[in-house]
Formats: C-alpha cells, sequence, structure tokens
C-alpha cells in the first residue's frame, strides 16, 4: 500500500514534534504542575493525530510519554521515575494520548467518506443532468463518462466498446451489485486488489448490453471501494441509456 506524503510527515512530526515540545518546557518544569505540562504534550499529539493517522496519532503518544518522563520526571534526563504520582501522569499521558489519537483518526475517516460521498453523488447528479438535457451527444456522454471513470477508479486507461460482445468470460466483470466476478467466482477486491489485465463494465440499459467500458488499473493502486463500484456501474447505466436513445430517467 502506497504511503502519501501527508503520513510520512505525521510520522516525522510524531517523532520530532513531542521531543521538542518537552525541549521548549524545559524552562517551565519547576513552576508548571506535572499534570500541566502532560496536558500540553497531549496538545501536540492532538495536532499530529489531525495531520496523519493512527499510526501516527499512537507513535506521538507513545513519544510524549517517554519525552515527559525523561525531562520532567525525577531523575532527570533518565527514563526511570521514582515518584508514584509522575508514574500515574506518564501513564495517563500515554492512555490520553492513545485515545485521542484513535477518536482524531476515526474523525478524519468519517470527514474523508463524507467527502467521498458528496464527490460521487455530484458525478452522478452531472451526468444525470446531461442525459436529461440532451446538451451533448451520445457519443460525448459516452467519452465523459469514461474520463470519470478513470477518476473515480484511479485507472490507467479506460476504453469503451460500443455494442461489443463479452469475451465469453474470459475477462473478470464488474457486476451490478459493485462486485467483481472472475471466471465465475466473486473475486474480494478488498483483499486482493484488482485482477491483472482489463475488467469489463457492461452499460446496461432495458435488458441490453449497449457497450462495454474496458477498465484497466494503474499497477499497486488502491482498490476502488465499493461505493465507488457502485457510482461506476451507475455511470456505465447512464452511458447506455443515452446511447439507447433514452433521455427520461423515471422509465425503466
Amino acid at each position: 500500500m502506497r504511503t502519501s506524503l501527508r503520513d510520512a510527515v505525521a510520522m516525522a512530526a510524531a517523532l520530532l514534534a513531542p521531543f521538542l515540545m518537552a525541549l521548549v518546557l524545559l524552562p517551565l518544569r519547576t513552576s508548571l504542575t506535572h499534570t500541566n505540562l502532560a496536558l500540553l504534550l497531549v496538545v501536540v499529539v492532538v495536532a499530529v493525530s489531525a495531520l496523519g493517522n493512527r499510526f501516527a496519532g499512537a507513535l506521538a503518544a507513545l513519544s510524549a510519554a517517554a519525552w515527559f518522563d525523561f525531562f520532567h520526571t525525577e531523575p532527570y534526563q533518565s527514563f526511570h521515575i521514582q515518584d508514584r504520582a509522575d508514574v500515574e501522569t506518564a501513564v495517563l499521558l500515554l492512555l490520553v494520548g492513545l485515545a485521542v489519537s484513535q477518536l482524531s483518526a476515526r474523525a478524519r475517516v468519517l470527514r474523508r467518506v463524507a467527502v467521498s460521498d458528496a464527490e460521487h453523488l455530484e458525478r452522478v447528479h452531472a451526468v444525470s443532468r446531461l442525459v436529461r438535457s440532451g446538451g451533448c451527444s451520445a457519443d460525448e456522454l459516452v467519452e465523459r463518462i469514461r474520463e470519470d471513470l478513470i477518476a473515480l477508479l484511479d485507472l490507467r486507461d479506460c476504453r469503451f466498446e460500443p455494442g461489443a460482445e463479452s469475451a465469453a468470460d474470459r475477462l473478470p466483470r464488474l457486476e451490478p451489485d459493485g462486485s467483481l466476478r472472475v471466471e465465475g467466482w466473486i473475486w474480494d477486491m478488498d483483499r486482493q486488489g484488482w485482477p491483472d489485465g482489463q475488467t469489463e463494465l457492461w452499460a446496461v440499459a432495458q435488458g441490453r448490453c449497449q457497450g462495454i467500458f474496458l477498465l484497466t488499473p494503474a499497477p499497486g493502486v488502491v482498490p476502488a471501494s465499493p461505493e465507488a463500484r457502485l457510482v461506476a456501474v451507475d455511470l456505465a447505466g447512464l452511458a447506455a441509456l443515452a446511447l439507447a436513445g433514452q433521455t427520461d430517467l423515471s422509465q425503466p
């Protein structure tokens, strides 16, 4: 799985930011209580968690607890803690940091899902409006959908064959329910990724196949989500409606 630049930066921040904050707080360790020092380090954990993923947040929590122990508990510059209250503070700092990192990561995932769902909905609505309005020819609409499929599924290429026949079940096929069928079996995309070569996506309207989109995934790409695959099926269906000359989407 590819690591994004944002996640790489977050992992680096998880290691360095708590250390730097612990250094900045050194002049205050005699004037602030250990509880307040720990709370300030939690702020760093929250910031790293918001920037990166749950692993970066967990690493930041571990780093914050370690540097709190090293710089702000006696004996100083040692990972040994003598005072029981300091042990409890360090443990609570770690636990709170881990909890915050998980909550922040969860919020980030939910935000990303919400944004993706909105983008998917807008794609379908935009193409539906074109079909209804007749603002472009069927060929132009198919080309628009082909480009949408490349962006939606993160494909290397997508080709449309109008009125084409299936390759006698030799090629994997994206089903109407978003599942992937390979040689008669359901393919687990989440675990296995895209199958090698091309994958068929039929453009079907009124029970008739108007053509086939041939999907070529990019090497090593993260598999498309079930929601994205369902949107791809809907877009192919809209292409079929346009090719069949049906612009009233209320008709079956």
